[in-house]
């Protein structure tokens, strides 16, 4: 399994919630409304999810084993990083 594709889709800077993500799994599934979210030590995500009848949420699809966990964290992190430095970078060249 790869992630062929990550695109940062919304930036948001009030609250914990810092960015929503769609991620594309070898060419051929999209997950959409992956969310970064800012914990008390770090950044981490949290998987698509929905109130179900009784007001719990409950994640729509996920990754089942610890280290795919990881390995879709670290990927989706890094993109989300990348992208602040591009925006950064862009904003400190149009102002100069």
């Amino acid at each position: 399994m790869e992630i062929t594709d990550i695109k940062i889709r919304k930036l948001i800077t009030e609250g914990r919630l810092r960015a929503i993500v769609s991620i594309t799994i070898d060419h051929m599934l999209a997950v959409h409304d992956i969310k970064i979210v800012q914990g008390d030590s770090r950044l981490f995500i949290a998987m698509p999810s929905r109130r179900d009848e009784n007001g719990i949420f409950r994640d729509i699809v996920h990754p089942i084993q610890a280290d795919a966990r990881k390995l879709f964290e670290e990927k989706i992190l890094e993109a989300y990083q990348n992208y602040l430095a591009l925006t950064e970078a862009t904003d400190q060249t149009e102002t100069a």
